[in-house]
């Protein structure tokens, strides 16, 4: 795997380096050593997945306040997704700045999401398909959400919005 920084402070692009033959090709996604070794966490209790029907449909921004907080590496498996990321975390020198990248099954890069992180997604396609590993057990009483277009943010969403949740639309912006 090759990791590579983002702009935020903890956060990752995580590549798998896939060994190819006429079969086709084997490469690892996730390997607790290798993230150990960077100080990220490695070892995923939850796994989920998300279906998007239609292109344009926004999740998020959704995080998870301490001491549920979760670290999530979020990798699309159909379809494209633009997927955003904003460092939440008061002391970090990537305070409320925001991260996008393009997650496609094509490209089978993984988003790694520290702790502290709002996380969310717009799908690029329609049929998108998202898995999350993620570090830690749900407690549905820490989820929390900020709105997917606060101009605090700093988040451009590169499609039209065609489908957003109503929990979604109701979510504060950061400054409330």
């Amino acid at each position: 795997m090759r990791f590579e920084e983002t702009p935020l402070a903890g956060a990752y692009r995580v590549w798998p380096e896939p060994i190819a033959d006429d079969r086709g090709f084997f490469a690892r996604t996730t390997c607790t050593d290798e993230f150990a070794a960077r100080g990220l966490v490695g070892g995923f209790a939850q796994s989920s997945v998300s279906f998007n029907a239609r292109r344009g449909t926004v999740r998020g921004m959704h995080f998870s306040v301490p001491p549920h907080a979760e670290t999530k590496l979020v990798r699309c498996t159909g379809g494209a997704i633009r997927d955003v990321i904003v460092d939440l975390r008061q002391d970090s020198p990537s305070y409320l700045k925001s991260f996008a990248a393009d997650l496609t099954a094509g490209n089978r890069c993984a988003l790694y999401i520290p702790a502290g992180f709002a996380h969310g997604f717009q799908a690029l396609t329609d049929a998108a398909e998202v898995l999350y590993m993620i570090d830690r057990a749900y407690v549905a009483g820490s989820a929390r959400g900020l709105r997917w277009n606060d101009p605090a943010l700093d988040v451009t969403w590169p499609e039209p919005v065609t489908v957003i949740a109503e929990r979604d639309l109701a979510y504060p912006d950061w400054s409330a």
